[in-house]
Order: structure tokens, then sequence, then C-alpha cells
């Protein structure tokens, strides 16, 4: 028997949210973009494109665009693409209109600042009856948008489901691998915009190509020790969605968390930064809320915590720098030690 039709709806419609909907309207998908300003979703049902964060990229023909929640009831299956910080808000909104048990597919990257909750967890405290799935690996929306070749890492615990959205969403451009490992899938995507932050510093400050490569390997260190303390798996975070999206986004200055960071070691305020931007870097909240967890597994993670004082104890960036310098020197521990 032939699987019925997936109706994808989209809660999110900055960059990643579109081009999550571009590439699944253009599968064949009917898929609907949720917003919040009514104003954004009557400017891209007029224009056919989102002109504020993916401006050139046409809508595929089954893509909607709305402000409406209800319009989200005929869905059966749900990408949630919104700020990490805001997404417990617009699900609890969302939840009433919601199809039962419909699967969630987190996007979103992060750990809620207010309960040091991951996304995954904070979505099964308020809505336990729906599946949760997690979709993450190195990927610039633009290019998502664009068709051009991307792999991400799909976790979900039904891998039957999870081969029938596969199928449906994926193409020969947007290449998805199956795994069950959730919590190692997302604390890769949360952890990595902390670190390129601190590679954009590095940049920016001009200390050279092998600090940076040091902080990656480091940082992937920092990001496996916290993995594993959650639950995930080793091998998970050495994959698409750890090593992989770590490299993307510390090496490039499309990627909006290491552009911050460059501004920084360029002498710009983080304010000032943010001001001039009309995107979320994620890594400014995460930076405050995977120092707090790890403060709470009592784990070391230097470089979390040096971006940390950095944007939220407003401590001199010189200072910062010296510290991680100045660290006692010991043996390189195995990824998976908390040493």
């Amino acid at each position: 028997m032939q699987n019925p039709p997936f109706k994808i709806a989209v809660l999110g419609a900055g960059a990643w949210g579109t081009a999550l909907a571009i590439q699944s309207a253009r599968q064949g998908n009917e898929t609907l973009l949720w917003c919040r300003k009514p104003e954004q979703a009557e400017a891209m049902a007029r224009e056919r494109e989102n002109t504020r964060y993916l401006k050139g990229v046409a809508f595929p023909e089954k893509l909607k665009a709305t402000c409406e929640l209800s319009d989200l009831s005929g869905c059966n299956s749900l990408i949630l693409a919104v700020p990490a910080q805001h997404l417990r808000s617009i699900l609890l909104q969302a939840l009433p209109l919601l199809p039962k048990a419909v699967p969630l597919v987190l996007c979103t990257k992060g750990v809620e600042i207010s309960s040091g909750l991951l996304m995954t967890e904070m979505i099964r405290e308020i809505a336990p009856s729906h599946p949760v799935c997690v979709l993450s690996g190195p990927t610039f929306a633009i290019e998502v948008a664009k068709g051009l070749p991307t792999a991400v890492t799909f976790a979900a615990d039904d891998r039957e489901w999870a081969g029938r959205f596969i199928d449906t969403f994926s193409s020969k451009s947007f290449r998805m691998y199956y795994t069950d490992d959730i919590q190692g899938s997302e604390i890769g995507g949360a952890v990595k915009n902390v670190i390129a932050i601190a590679c954009g510093i590095v940049e920016g400050r001009q200390l050279g190509d092998n600090a940076r490569a040091a902080l990656i390997s480091r940082g992937l260190s920092e990001m496996i020790r916290l993995g594993l303390a959650c639950g995930g798996r080793a091998e998970t975070l050495m994959g698409l969605s750890g090593l992989g999206d770590l490299t993307l986004t510390c090496t490039a200055r499309q990627s909006r968390n290491y552009a911050l960071g460059f501004a920084l070691g360029q002498g710009q305020s983080l304010q000032e930064h943010l001001n001039s931007r009309n995107t979320v870097a994620e890594g400014v909240s995460s930076a405050e809320s995977v120092t707090a967890l790890a403060q709470k597994l009592q784990l070391d993670m230097p470089i979390c915590q040096a971006v940390h004082k950095v944007l939220h104890r407003n401590e001199p960036l010189d200072t910062v720098i010296s510290e991680l310098l100045n660290r006692p020197q010991r043996a390189e521990p195995f990824l998976a030690s908390t040493a």
C-alpha cells in the first residue's frame, strides 16, 4: 500500500526555515511556511520569495506562506526552525492546533537558558505525545535553497517513519543519513556555534591558522565530552552533526557566529554587531546555556567558558585569551575523557 503524501509545515521563516521549506516543496510536498509577522507572510505570498533572508531564491509552486497557526492543523509533519529561546512559547501556541501525535522535526540548535534543557528534552516535557526527531548537519541556508550539494543527519527513534520522511524530503543534492542517536545529533549543533565564535575571534585578532585549528580540535573534544554526558555517542559527534557542522561553521565568514567572533576580534562591541544584523547568532545564547549545562554536569569546557566570559561577563578579550593560553600543560586526553 502506498504511503499517504506528506503535508509538511515549517515553523519559522528565517533563512534556515525558509530553505527547508523550499527543499520540501521542491520535492513535491505540500508545504506551509509559518512566520510570526503578518506583513512578512503577505510579502512572501506576494513576491514568492523571502526577500528578507533569502533574496533571489524563488518559492516552488507547492510552498505557501502564512502567519496563521491554525493553518498547521492539516500537516502530518512539523519542522521546528525558530530560535532556541523562543521555541517553547511558540510551540505551546501551536500544539493545540496540531493533529494528534504529529512528528516534530527539530532543526533549532541550542539549549534553553531558562530551564537548562536540551531542545528535545523541552519538547518532550510540553508535548509528550509527539515523536521528536532531529535534523542537523553542516548547512548554510542559502546553499540548501539553491540546491547545492548538502548532507545532514536525521535522528529518530522510529526508523520506519524516518525512512518514509527521508524518502519524501531528500534529493540528489540534499542527502539525509539516519541515526537513532537523538542526543548526540542535537548536542553538536548547540556547541558548534560557541566554538565558531571563538574561531572568528582568532581570525579577527589575527592569531593565525594554527590557533584556529587548535580551537576546532579542542572544541570537538568539548563537544564530545558534553554529548557523552547527555547520553549521546562519540561516533555521532564525529559525523555530520558534530565534526561536519563544526568544521563548516568555524571556517567560513558567512557563518553568523563566525562573523560575530570576527567582529569582536577586531574590536567591535557585541551590541554594535548585533544591531547591524537582521539574523540571529545562536551562539550568543548558547554560550550561556551550554556553559551552565556543563557546570551542572561538572564538565570542564574551557573554550565555551571563555566565550561566555567575553559575551556575558564583559571580560576583556585579551585577558580571556591569556587565561586560555596559560592553562596548565597536560597530556592530550582521549576525546571521550572528562580531563
